[in-house]
């Protein structure tokens, strides 16, 4: 089962691979390290929080490098919507694009 990333508005924008995140077309644009994301080329972004990517106010934490390209799995197929989280932390995702 895919495991999606979704922005504030409950529109799933990118999925899990392992520990990359890629867009929804399969690009590879970010890396996992326990809760915490970067952009593939190893800066900080955000933290993993009920499937999405925010801002919890930590700090840098710094840049873990690049670790190759994972290649592309391809598209996950049509995301289920979910409805709109609503919480204290800014969503970082389009960051990971930037």
């Amino acid at each position: 089962m895919t495991h999606y990333l979704y922005d504030k508005h409950g529109v799933a924008v990118g999925f899990l691979r392992g520990r990359y995140i890629h867009d929804l077309h399969g690009n590879a644009i970010g890396q996992v390290r326990g809760t915490h994301v970067h952009r593939l080329a190893g800066s900080y972004v955000g933290e993993l929080h009920l499937d999405m990517v925010v801002d919890k106010h930590l700090g840098s934490l710094g840049n873990i490098g690049h670790p190759g390209n994972p290649g592309n799995p391809g598209s996950p197929g049509s995301p289920p919507r979910r409805p709109a989280a609503s919480h204290a932390f800014r969503d970082v995702f389009p960051e990971l694009v930037r």
